[in-house]
């Protein structure tokens, strides 16, 4: 644990939890690596969303995207994150030192630019790969520790996030399923590809609360304050 750096104890007990949940896949995380998708270029803020701070009500704090490879790690000890634009900013504020840094040259051209550039970096032993975005930083850690073992026990079989009348992230492509992924263009992410491969659904309490606007951020930083960074959301 010494990646965690002492300013970040906000996402202390998140990293714990996750080295506890993983310790046992040690021989299997190269079989089920995990993607953070942190490419864009965060124009509505002027700045990335991945560095973004939330601060709970004991003044601790982490970035978004320390956050996401926390959350990452509650799924595989391979985690991935995948950078375009800020990419020599990001990897310097980093506390939460990813497995391996995948940048990203056409970032530009969308989600799927990325995903492309994230299943790319992938070694032949892998039999599906988690994706995951930098700025869901509200999901509840046990139902994303479940939804990776159930996906490990049926490591062919597309999975993700329910999202009511769609899947999406988090979730989980199968190797079959990368040619099509691969295909993708863009900045639609795998939501359809996901519902055409008839993926399992999982409920994921906190996947409504991402970060598009500045609005959003306010109101998820208000949340972590009020409830502290381990409570578990749930919608509605």
């Amino acid at each position: 644990m010494a990646w965690v750096d002492s300013g970040y104890h906000f996402c202390f007990h998140l990293f714990i939890r996750s080295e506890i949940i993983t310790a046992s896949r040690c021989d299997s995380d190269q079989e089920f690596p995990a993607l953070v998708l942190a490419a864009g270029a965060s124009s509505r803020f002027g700045r990335p969303k991945a560095l973004l701070t939330l601060r709970a009500q004991n003044g601790q704090s982490c970035t978004l995207l320390d956050r996401a490879i926390a959350q990452g790690r509650l799924l595989s000890r391979d985690v991935r994150v995948v950078c375009g634009a800020w990419y020599s900013l990001i990897r310097f504020r980093c506390r939460a030192q990813p497995a391996r840094w995948v940048r990203v040259a056409d970032w530009h051209e969308g989600m799927a630019a990325s995903l492309a550039a994230g299943i790319r970096s992938l070694g032949p032993r892998v039999k599906g790969v988690f994706v995951l975005v930098a700025d869901q930083p509200l999901l509840d850690t046990e139902a994303l520790g479940t939804f990776g073992e159930a996906a490990r026990c049926f490591p062919t079989q597309p999975a993700a996030a329910d999202y009511g009348r769609h899947p999406g992230v988090p979730a989980y492509l199968p190797r079959g399923l990368w040619p099509e992924a691969l295909a993708l263009e863009g900045d639609r992410g795998a939501g359809r590809l996901l519902a055409k491969a008839g993926a399992t659904r999982l409920n994921i309490p906190g996947v409504h609360d991402d970060i598009d606007t500045p609005e959003d951020w306010e109101r998820i930083r208000q949340a972590v304050s009020r409830k502290g960074p381990l409570t578990r959301q749930s919608q509605g």
